[in-house]
Protein backbone atom coordinates (compact mmCIF):
# COMPACT_ATOMS: atom_id res chain seq x y z
CA UNK A 1 0.00 0.00 0.00
CA UNK A 2 1.55 3.36 -1.00
CA UNK A 3 -0.04 6.78 -0.80
CA UNK A 4 0.50 10.82 -0.65
CA UNK A 5 -1.77 12.88 1.51
CA UNK A 6 -1.44 15.97 3.73
CA UNK A 7 -1.68 16.11 8.00
CA UNK A 8 -5.38 17.40 8.29
CA UNK A 9 -6.40 14.35 5.31
CA UNK A 10 -5.08 12.00 8.01
CA UNK A 11 -5.78 13.75 11.23
CA UNK A 12 -9.11 15.11 10.37
CA UNK A 13 -10.65 11.50 9.98
CA UNK A 14 -8.64 9.44 12.66
CA UNK A 15 -9.88 11.88 14.97
CA UNK A 16 -13.08 11.31 14.36
CA UNK A 17 -12.79 7.22 15.45
CA UNK A 18 -10.18 7.31 18.29
CA UNK A 19 -12.70 7.22 20.60
CA UNK A 20 -13.67 4.00 20.64
CA UNK A 21 -10.20 2.97 20.41
CA UNK A 22 -8.84 2.08 23.91
CA UNK A 23 -5.39 1.55 25.19
CA UNK A 24 -6.04 -1.85 26.66
CA UNK A 25 -7.77 -4.32 24.82
CA UNK A 26 -8.52 -8.39 25.12
CA UNK A 27 -7.62 -8.44 21.49
CA UNK A 28 -4.40 -6.82 20.44
CA UNK A 29 -6.00 -5.90 16.77
CA UNK A 30 -8.53 -3.47 18.86
CA UNK A 31 -5.82 -1.25 19.80
CA UNK A 32 -4.46 -0.81 15.97
CA UNK A 33 -6.97 1.13 13.41
CA UNK A 34 -7.57 -0.11 9.92
CA UNK A 35 -6.18 1.95 6.97
CA UNK A 36 -7.65 1.11 3.64
CA UNK A 37 -6.92 2.92 0.80
CA UNK A 38 -8.06 2.73 -2.86
CA UNK A 39 -10.13 5.08 -5.38
CA UNK A 40 -8.68 7.89 -4.29
CA UNK A 41 -9.49 8.01 -0.59
CA UNK A 42 -8.57 6.71 2.43
CA UNK A 43 -11.14 5.20 5.16
CA UNK A 44 -9.71 5.00 8.41
CA UNK A 45 -11.74 2.36 11.03
CA UNK A 46 -11.86 2.00 15.24
CA UNK A 47 -14.29 -0.47 17.09
CA UNK A 48 -14.53 -1.76 20.49
CA UNK A 49 -16.70 -4.80 19.05
CA UNK A 50 -19.77 -2.41 20.54
CA UNK A 51 -19.24 0.70 18.37
CA UNK A 52 -17.88 0.87 15.11
CA UNK A 53 -16.71 4.47 13.54
CA UNK A 54 -15.40 4.71 9.86
CA UNK A 55 -14.18 8.24 8.56
CA UNK A 56 -12.76 8.58 5.08
CA UNK A 57 -11.00 11.63 3.31
CA UNK A 58 -9.26 12.44 0.34
CA UNK A 59 -6.08 10.78 -0.81
CA UNK A 60 -3.26 10.28 -3.72
CA UNK A 61 -3.12 6.18 -3.87
CA UNK A 62 -0.84 4.82 -5.96
CA UNK A 63 -1.02 1.13 -4.73
CA UNK A 64 -4.10 0.45 -3.10
CA UNK A 65 -4.07 -2.07 0.21
CA UNK A 66 -5.19 -2.72 3.82
CA UNK A 67 -2.97 -2.64 7.19
CA UNK A 68 -3.74 -2.29 10.84
CA UNK A 69 -1.53 -0.04 13.06
CA UNK A 70 -1.73 1.35 16.44
CA UNK A 71 -4.38 3.89 16.80
CA UNK A 72 -3.29 5.76 19.63
CA UNK A 73 0.84 6.28 18.42
CA UNK A 74 -0.24 7.47 14.67
CA UNK A 75 -2.82 10.15 16.36
CA UNK A 76 0.32 11.66 18.13
CA UNK A 77 2.56 10.84 15.21
CA UNK A 78 0.24 13.46 12.95
CA UNK A 79 -0.65 15.69 15.87
CA UNK A 80 3.37 16.50 16.05
CA UNK A 81 3.31 16.77 12.54
CA UNK A 82 3.62 20.97 11.12
CA UNK A 83 0.76 22.17 9.47
CA UNK A 84 -0.13 21.77 5.68
CA UNK A 85 2.49 18.51 5.83
CA UNK A 86 2.59 16.29 2.81
CA UNK A 87 2.43 12.90 4.35
CA UNK A 88 3.79 9.23 2.44
CA UNK A 89 2.73 6.45 3.89
CA UNK A 90 3.89 3.13 2.49
CA UNK A 91 3.72 -0.61 3.67
CA UNK A 92 7.01 -3.01 3.53
CA UNK A 93 6.05 -6.46 5.25
CA UNK A 94 4.75 -5.80 8.55
CA UNK A 95 5.96 -2.73 8.68
CA UNK A 96 4.50 0.69 8.27
CA UNK A 97 6.47 3.60 7.07
CA UNK A 98 5.39 7.14 7.34
CA UNK A 99 7.86 9.88 5.88
CA UNK A 100 6.73 13.75 6.73
CA UNK A 101 9.61 16.29 5.13
CA UNK A 102 13.00 15.16 7.22
CA UNK A 103 11.16 12.64 9.62
CA UNK A 104 10.82 9.15 9.20
CA UNK A 105 8.69 6.83 11.31
CA UNK A 106 8.50 3.03 11.31
CA UNK A 107 5.07 1.26 12.94
CA UNK A 108 4.55 -2.42 13.56
CA UNK A 109 1.44 -3.92 11.89
CA UNK A 110 -1.54 -6.48 11.99
CA UNK A 111 -2.85 -7.94 9.60
CA UNK A 112 -6.40 -6.38 8.01
CA UNK A 113 -7.86 -9.92 8.08
CA UNK A 114 -7.49 -9.95 11.54
CA UNK A 115 -9.94 -6.75 12.27
CA UNK A 116 -13.41 -7.30 13.25
CA UNK A 117 -16.10 -5.61 10.56
CA UNK A 118 -19.31 -5.43 11.01
CA UNK A 119 -21.15 -6.39 7.86
CA UNK A 120 -24.77 -5.09 6.62
CA UNK A 121 -27.17 -5.00 9.16
CA UNK A 122 -29.82 -5.95 7.20
CA UNK A 123 -32.35 -2.54 8.39
CA UNK A 124 -35.76 -2.69 9.00
CA UNK A 125 -35.88 1.41 8.27
CA UNK A 126 -34.07 4.31 7.44
CA UNK A 127 -35.27 7.64 9.09
CA UNK A 128 -33.82 11.16 8.09
CA UNK A 129 -33.07 13.74 11.36
CA UNK A 130 -31.63 17.13 10.91
CA UNK A 131 -28.69 16.68 12.64
CA UNK A 132 -29.06 19.91 15.18
CA UNK A 133 -32.47 17.93 15.81
CA UNK A 134 -31.11 14.48 16.58
CA UNK A 135 -28.55 16.35 18.89
CA UNK A 136 -30.66 18.39 20.36
CA UNK A 137 -32.37 14.81 21.48
CA UNK A 138 -29.34 13.36 22.53
CA UNK A 139 -28.08 16.56 24.51
CA UNK A 140 -31.73 16.80 26.68
CA UNK A 141 -31.38 12.99 27.41
CA UNK A 142 -28.29 11.53 28.44
CA UNK A 143 -27.34 12.41 31.41
CA UNK A 144 -30.51 10.00 32.64
CA UNK A 145 -28.63 6.71 31.39
CA UNK A 146 -27.35 4.66 34.13
CA UNK A 147 -23.31 3.41 34.32
CA UNK A 148 -22.89 -0.19 34.80
CA UNK A 149 -26.43 -0.72 36.15
CA UNK A 150 -27.30 -4.68 36.78
CA UNK A 151 -30.78 -3.94 35.04
CA UNK A 152 -28.90 -3.50 31.60
CA UNK A 153 -31.46 -2.74 29.57
CA UNK A 154 -31.10 1.17 31.66
CA UNK A 155 -27.56 1.74 30.62
CA UNK A 156 -28.44 3.25 26.89
CA UNK A 157 -31.08 5.61 25.32
CA UNK A 158 -33.95 4.51 23.84
CA UNK A 159 -35.13 5.48 20.54
CA UNK A 160 -38.59 5.15 19.65
CA UNK A 161 -40.47 6.08 16.79
CA UNK A 162 -44.37 5.97 16.18
CA UNK A 163 -44.35 6.97 12.53
CA UNK A 164 -44.32 10.72 12.76
CA UNK A 165 -42.02 11.82 16.02
CA UNK A 166 -39.08 10.32 17.00
CA UNK A 167 -38.60 10.19 20.85
CA UNK A 168 -35.58 9.71 22.72
CA UNK A 169 -36.14 8.40 26.98
CA UNK A 170 -32.90 7.47 29.71
CA UNK A 171 -33.90 6.71 33.05
CA UNK A 172 -31.03 5.65 35.91
CA UNK A 173 -34.55 4.34 37.85
CA UNK A 174 -34.41 7.59 40.12
CA UNK A 175 -34.81 10.50 37.17
CA UNK A 176 -36.23 10.34 33.77
CA UNK A 177 -35.56 12.34 30.58
CA UNK A 178 -37.35 12.30 27.74
CA UNK A 179 -37.79 14.77 24.22
CA UNK A 180 -38.66 14.19 21.17
CA UNK A 181 -38.94 15.56 17.72
CA UNK A 182 -41.15 15.59 14.44
CA UNK A 183 -39.79 13.27 11.56
CA UNK A 184 -40.30 15.00 8.01
CA UNK A 185 -41.02 11.69 6.76
CA UNK A 186 -43.47 9.13 8.30
CA UNK A 187 -41.68 6.49 9.72
CA UNK A 188 -42.38 2.44 8.02
CA UNK A 189 -43.35 0.77 11.69
CA UNK A 190 -43.61 1.89 14.88
CA UNK A 191 -40.08 0.47 16.59
CA UNK A 192 -38.42 0.85 19.89
CA UNK A 193 -34.72 0.32 20.31
CA UNK A 194 -32.07 0.87 23.29
CA UNK A 195 -28.98 2.17 21.89
CA UNK A 196 -25.36 1.33 24.69
CA UNK A 197 -24.40 4.09 26.37
CA UNK A 198 -20.77 4.34 24.94
CA UNK A 199 -22.45 4.72 21.32
CA UNK A 200 -25.03 7.43 22.90
CA UNK A 201 -21.71 9.52 24.45
CA UNK A 202 -19.61 8.89 20.36
CA UNK A 203 -22.97 9.77 18.60
CA UNK A 204 -22.93 13.04 20.79
CA UNK A 205 -19.59 13.78 19.89
CA UNK A 206 -19.32 13.39 16.39
CA UNK A 207 -22.73 15.16 15.39
CA UNK A 208 -22.91 18.47 13.58
CA UNK A 209 -25.42 21.10 13.91
CA UNK A 210 -26.33 21.31 10.36
CA UNK A 211 -27.52 18.64 7.42
CA UNK A 212 -29.28 16.06 7.78
CA UNK A 213 -28.60 12.16 9.46
CA UNK A 214 -29.53 8.90 7.91
CA UNK A 215 -30.50 6.40 10.87
CA UNK A 216 -30.81 2.98 9.47
CA UNK A 217 -32.61 0.45 12.29
CA UNK A 218 -32.23 -2.90 12.44
CA UNK A 219 -32.60 -5.89 14.67
CA UNK A 220 -29.21 -6.07 16.52
CA UNK A 221 -27.80 -2.74 15.11
CA UNK A 222 -28.21 0.95 14.36
CA UNK A 223 -26.44 2.64 11.53
CA UNK A 224 -25.97 6.40 10.48
CA UNK A 225 -23.94 8.42 7.72
CA UNK A 226 -23.09 11.93 9.48
CA UNK A 227 -20.96 13.35 6.17
CA UNK A 228 -17.72 11.15 5.85
CA UNK A 229 -17.75 9.68 9.42
CA UNK A 230 -20.26 5.94 9.13
CA UNK A 231 -21.42 5.39 12.95
CA UNK A 232 -22.69 1.62 13.92
CA UNK A 233 -23.32 0.28 17.43
CA UNK A 234 -25.14 -2.88 18.63
CA UNK A 235 -27.97 -2.99 20.39
CA UNK A 236 -28.82 -3.76 23.86
CA UNK A 237 -31.27 -6.30 23.63
CA UNK A 238 -34.04 -5.81 26.23
CA UNK A 239 -37.16 -4.56 27.54
CA UNK A 240 -36.83 -1.05 28.29
CA UNK A 241 -39.72 0.22 31.23
CA UNK A 242 -42.83 1.61 30.87
CA UNK A 243 -41.86 4.86 31.10
CA UNK A 244 -45.34 6.43 30.49
CA UNK A 245 -46.77 5.35 33.48
CA UNK A 246 -44.71 7.46 35.92
CA UNK A 247 -45.26 10.63 33.62
CA UNK A 248 -47.96 12.38 35.32
CA UNK A 249 -50.99 12.75 32.69
CA UNK A 250 -53.46 15.27 34.26
CA UNK A 251 -51.40 17.11 37.20
CA UNK A 252 -53.45 18.56 39.77
CA UNK A 253 -50.77 21.64 39.97
CA UNK A 254 -48.91 23.40 37.11
CA UNK A 255 -45.98 25.59 38.65
CA UNK A 256 -44.27 27.83 35.86
CA UNK A 257 -40.67 29.66 36.69
CA UNK A 258 -38.32 31.69 34.85
CA UNK A 259 -36.17 29.52 33.85
CA UNK A 260 -32.49 30.94 34.20
CA UNK A 261 -33.76 32.00 37.84
CA UNK A 262 -34.44 28.61 38.96
CA UNK A 263 -31.87 27.23 37.28
CA UNK A 264 -29.43 29.63 39.62
CA UNK A 265 -31.26 28.69 42.27
CA UNK A 266 -30.20 25.31 42.27
CA UNK A 267 -26.96 26.19 41.64
CA UNK A 268 -26.48 27.75 45.19
CA UNK A 269 -28.96 25.34 46.78
CA UNK A 270 -26.47 22.25 45.59
CA UNK A 271 -23.81 23.99 47.27
CA UNK A 272 -24.51 22.03 50.65
CA UNK A 273 -25.42 18.96 49.57
CA UNK A 274 -23.78 15.64 50.06
CA UNK A 275 -22.37 13.68 47.62
CA UNK A 276 -23.24 9.91 48.92
CA UNK A 277 -26.74 9.40 50.34
CA UNK A 278 -27.36 6.01 52.18
CA UNK A 279 -30.44 4.47 51.20
CA UNK A 280 -32.93 5.87 53.76
CA UNK A 281 -31.90 9.20 52.80
CA UNK A 282 -29.75 9.94 55.96
CA UNK A 283 -26.50 11.95 54.81
CA UNK A 284 -23.09 10.06 54.82
CA UNK A 285 -21.14 12.71 52.90
CA UNK A 286 -18.00 13.16 53.83
CA UNK A 287 -18.78 17.00 56.01
CA UNK A 288 -21.73 15.71 57.69
CA UNK A 289 -22.12 15.08 61.35
CA UNK A 290 -23.18 11.45 60.92
CA UNK A 291 -19.85 10.73 59.59
CA UNK A 292 -17.39 12.28 62.19
CA UNK A 293 -17.85 12.07 65.68
CA UNK A 294 -17.67 15.62 67.34
CA UNK A 295 -15.67 13.99 70.73
CA UNK A 296 -13.82 11.37 71.24
CA UNK A 297 -14.36 8.75 73.08
CA UNK A 298 -12.62 8.51 76.56
CA UNK A 299 -11.37 4.44 76.74
CA UNK A 300 -9.41 3.18 79.27
CA UNK A 301 -5.76 1.66 78.48
CA UNK A 302 -6.26 -2.14 78.65
CA UNK A 303 -3.58 -3.55 81.21
CA UNK A 304 -2.48 -6.80 79.90
CA UNK A 305 -2.93 -9.65 82.69
CA UNK A 306 0.09 -12.19 83.10
CA UNK A 307 -1.17 -15.62 82.51
CA UNK A 308 -1.14 -17.83 85.87
CA UNK A 309 1.94 -19.60 84.09
CA UNK A 310 3.88 -17.18 83.76
CA UNK A 311 3.13 -15.46 87.30
CA UNK A 312 4.87 -18.59 88.59
CA UNK A 313 7.77 -18.81 86.43
CA UNK A 314 8.95 -15.16 87.58
CA UNK A 315 8.05 -16.30 91.12
CA UNK A 316 10.71 -19.09 91.61
CA UNK A 317 13.01 -16.89 89.60
CA UNK A 318 12.97 -14.96 92.51
CA UNK A 319 13.48 -17.80 94.73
Amino acid sequence: MKLTATREDFLTPLQSVIGVVERRQTMPVLANVLLAARDGRISITGTDLEVELVAASQANVSQAGDITVPGRKLLDIFRSLPEKTSVALSTEGERVSLRAGRSRFTLSSLPASEFPLVDEINAQQTLTVAQGEFRRLIDKTHFSMAQQDVRYYLNGLLLETDGKTLRAVATDGHRLALCETELSAKAKTSQQVIVPRKGVLELQRILGSEGNIELAVGTNHVRAQIGDIRFTSKLIDGRFPEYGRVIPVNPSRIVEAERESLKLALQRTAILRTRNTAASGSPRGRGSSSSRRTTPSRRKPRTRSKSPTRARKSRSASM
